[in-house]
């Protein structure tokens, strides 16, 4: 078991500290090396001649290589702590927008989203989580929730700005400035502030980790979140052209789509009576499932705008929710004591999956005749992950 570091006497302090810095920095790296990247993607295509299939195809690489890379840096967060890898993630992602603001060819520009997305291992939610899992015990999910909700404002933030900088600088401009940013406030910040000392753990053989990731509620867990999650984020990037073809303005759409941010927070506000309240097994399902079906009634109501947008931001509540289920996976099933190096294989495919939803809700809104079918099979897919889910907790 880990070590309990909130009976520590002095050490409330110290885990304050941590948790103010990572909503600082999960916020900026965020807004910096994602929400960035749709405001700025017209503006590259417009300037470079570079399709924008082509550009998007190097963002969607970077966030592959992210899970692959996360699961040796989840391994490397067990044993050392969060402080070395998060300081050395940042500076990484200084170097990768460098390389993307001056990146002349769409090789050079896909690389350095490849460097990007080795960054992202570094310093996006899985070490965050690990590091807030570890510290906080059992008080993690009131951490977990803080910090997600701060960073959950990171497009709020970064996408008005990033679109100010971009009519003054131009796309290359605002990527060195945001560089800049980075780098003045995560480094350091990274640096003093994860200085907790990293808590032993005891050598634990029921729980081993080679063991726990061979089993079949792992597996299971695996296959069911990754499911999952490719409905969710495909429902968050093709929701305004389904609201378009359903009569809505692009700007209704869009007010429907920042609507779903609040819904997020909102779920995420709640999570804690959840957890408290429900089994792992039973808050899995109905949030997989709930979400599943909102997918699926989004395809099926056709109007009027007024209930989709409730559907939109009831969308966004399980997304919300979903974010804490999949952070909290391991821990309630599996215990802390290994949280980065499990954590690290379960994100890797779910990452995967993300990355390829916004291609693949395109692409069968092409095969299928429209976004509304789009909706129902991500609805359905939604329905199966939540089935599986229900045989992902060990006895």
């Amino acid at each position: 078991m880990h070590a309990d570091t909130t009976a520590r006497p002095g050490i409330d302090a110290g885990l304050r500290r941590v948790l103010i810095v990572l909503c600082t920095t999960e916020i900026i790296s965020w807004g910096v090396l994602y929400y960035a990247f749709p405001v700025l993607l017209p503006t590259i295509s417009a300037s470079t001649g570079w399709s924008l299939a082509a550009i998007t195809a190097g963002f969607s690489a970077s966030q592959v290589v992210a899970g692959l890379v996360g699961i040796p840096v989840g391994r490397l967060l067990d044993r050392h702590g969060p402080r070395a890898i998060m300081t050395t993630g940042s500076i990484v992602a200084v170097l990768a927008l460098a390389a993307l603001a001056t990146a002349d060819s769409l090789v050079w520009f896909t690389a350095a989203w490849l460097l990007a997305g080795v960054a992202m291992a570094g310093i996006f939610y899985a070490p965050a989580f690990a590091a807030l899992t570890r510290w906080y015990g059992p008080r993690r999910v009131s951490a977990l929730t803080a910090l997600t909700l701060v960073a959950g404002l990171a497009s709020t933030v970064f996408a008005p700005l990033t679109a100010v900088l971009n009519e003054r600088l131009d796309w290359r401009g605002t990527y060195l400035v945001l560089a800049g940013f980075l780098a003045v406030t995560t480094i350091p910040l990274h640096l003093w502030g994860l200085r907790l000392p990293w808590p032993a753990v005891e050598h634990e053989t029921a729980h081993a980790p080679s063991a726990v990731a061979r089993s079949r509620p792992f597996l299971v867990l695996v296959v069911a979140m990754s499911l999952a999650a490719f409905s969710v984020y495909a429902v968050v990037i093709n929701l305004v052209p389904l609201l378009t073809e359903r009569g809505m303005t692009t700007s209704a759409a869009a007010v429907a789509l920042g609507l779903g941010g609040v819904g997020q927070v909102l779920g995420r506000l709640g999570y804690a009576r959840l957890a408290a309240r429900t089994s792992v097994r039973t808050r899995t399902v109905l949030i997989l499932l709930v979400s599943a079906v909102v997918t699926a009634l989004l395809g099926v109501v056709p109007g009027p705008a007024l209930l989709l947008i409730a559907g939109s931001v009831l969308a966004g509540v399980t997304r919300g929710i979903f974010t804490l289920v999949q952070a909290t996976a391991i821990t309630d099933r599996w215990g802390a004591v290994h949280y980065g190096q499990l954590n690290g294989l379960l994100t890797a495919p779910v990452m995967l999956t993300a990355a390829i939803a916004p291609w693949a809700g395109s692409a069968m809104a092409a095969w299928l005749g429209g976004y509304p079918a789009v909706f129902v099979v991500l609805g359905v897919i939604g329905v199966l992950a939540a089935g599986l889910s229900t045989a992902s907790v060990p006895r």
